[in-house]
């Protein structure tokens, strides 16, 4: 992993993010799951041009006020 390869992520959030919002997070496609009692969690997945990239899904995320729960580095290939 180095910070100007691409790489493919999974980032979660607690909230709903609307699917429209793919194009503006990167591409990442998102799912959201969750149960009546419990609160919603959404996850993105997605390859990301570089790190760079992986930050501005972050900062868009943290714009929208949903807390981040978990980023993962699912790998280069």
């Amino acid at each position: 992993l180095k910070l100007g390869t691409s790489a493919r992520y999974r980032v979660r959030v607690r909230g709903i993010l609307d699917v429209n919002w793919s194009d503006r997070l990167g591409g990442m496609v998102i799912t959201t799951t969750g149960q009546d009692d419990e609160a919603p969690v959404t996850t993105l997945v997605g390859r990301l041009v570089d790190q760079a990239a992986l930050f501005g899904v972050l900062n868009a995320l943290y714009n929208y006020h949903f807390p981040l729960l978990a980023v993962e580095y699912l790998g280069s290939t």
